[in-house]
């Protein structure tokens, strides 16, 4: 298998080495949409054939040691970013090449639900389904890219981790992020149905595969139906969403990667790591809600504490509603330093941005509790 992504360069981009290896990419992929029927991408299970095809040999070769070999030294951040340009730019290349190839025919055969002649259809498909299984293979797989690099391990075997996958690529944020930078670089006479577009395109489509796959082809056909805009559209819209669908990537793994950093900072320092989960969940619990980070955190400190100290405290598990005071007692039946509770306590309160009103309060109790000297020092 080729390269997936070039080296990263310094200096001017190679044209022709980015030329030739969007045309080899191209060139695999209209043979997999050569054996699609049309009956699959009506439906949008075309999506769930793709998803097969983008990774089934690919996650056997881009892993961590991978990217250890082809960057080594080089800190994750810049080889995401490095990434997510080189995407960009070949998606903009695509979609310079494959709108040239488009025809009135073709647009008035895709906008018309099958206006044209039947012996137009077929090559008009096909040339519309290049360019869609194209960008969504090279999304998908640019923010596979993202998660191994940030040390965030998916499984795309799984469903629910390719789920996760396909949100973070496919996210709503990311779409209507798009939608505002596609509008400022495109001709205003284009603006108000971008717009519309956009705006009835959002993805909530929840699980189900075919539907997302159906929305990914609407997404593009718009690019090929505005008559003398296509080629700088087409280059304009895939440009953007492969950058929104990497920046929203590594804002989602790096945050996972720094979650991930703090729990095992955590269990790694603790003296006392039962007692720990018990604290982490009373702040988690402070005010009522729980953040996806508090909640990320708290799955990783229980399993940390799990493979690190063999601590699995089952009761902790069938809680329901946690009672400070029963943290409290617990705390009361500890001897020596506690100061590494709190430090959990504060660092749990602000994992996901400053500690609130409520949260402030139980920190200082709880500092209270663990550190008694610093008020009985009189």
């Amino acid at each position: 298998m080729s390269d997936p992504v070039v080296e990263v360069r310094e200096g001017e981009v190679d044209e022709a080495a980015d030329r030739a290896h969007v045309d080899a990419e191209r060139a695999e992929l209209r043979q997999f949409v050569s054996n699609l029927s049309a009956a699959e991408i009506k439906s949008g299970s075309w999506f769930t054939r793709l998803l097969s095809h983008a990774f089934r040999t690919y996650t056997k070769t881009v892993d961590w040691q991978y990217f250890q070999n082809k960057y080594r030294g080089v800190p994750a951040d810049a080889i995401v970013d490095q990434r997510i340009k080189i995407a960009a730019r070949y998606a903009a290349l695509e979609g310079g090449l494959s709108a040239s190839a488009y025809t009135a025919t073709v647009a008035a055969t895709i906008g018309s639900g099958g206006g044209a002649s039947p012996a137009t259809v077929p090559a008009a498909i096909a040339t519309v389904m290049v360019d869609v299984a194209y960008i969504t293979q090279l999304q998908l797989r640019l923010a596979y890219d993202i998660s191994v690099l940030y040390r965030v391990p998916l499984d795309v075997s799984d469903p629910e981790d390719l789920w996760k996958l396909i949100r973070v690529v496919f996210t709503i944020k990311s779409g209507e992020v798009a939608r505002e930078g596609v509008v400022k670089v495109v001709p205003a006479i284009v603006r108000p149905l971008i717009k519309r577009y956009y705006s009835k395109g959002v993805l909530a489509a929840g699980r189900s595969l075919p539907v997302v796959g159906k929305f990914l082809l609407q997404r593009n056909v718009i690019k090929i139906g505005i008559p003398l805009v296509g080629v700088p559209l087409a280059v304009v819209v895939n440009r953007y969403t492969t950058q929104i669908a990497g920046r929203h990537a590594r804002a989602v793994f790096r945050n996972e990667a720094r979650v991930f950093e703090l729990a095992t900072g955590l269990c790694d320092a603790t003296r006392h790591p039962e007692l720990m989960l018990w604290v982490a969940w009373l702040v988690i619990n402070a005010d009522g809600k729980i953040s996806d980070d508090e909640s990320l955190l708290f799955r990783h400190l229980v399993s940390m504490v799990a493979e690190k100290h063999q601590v699995v405290d089952e009761q902790l598990a069938n809680v329901v509603a946690i009672d400070p005071s029963d943290v409290w007692k617990r705390i009361l039946a500890e001897t020596g330093d506690l100061s590494d509770l709190v430090d959990v306590g504060v660092r749990v309160a602000t994992v996901d941005g400053d500690a609130n009103a409520r949260e402030r309060q139980l920190l200082a109790e709880l500092e209270d509790r663990c550190l008694p000297s610093n008020t009985n020092s009189d």
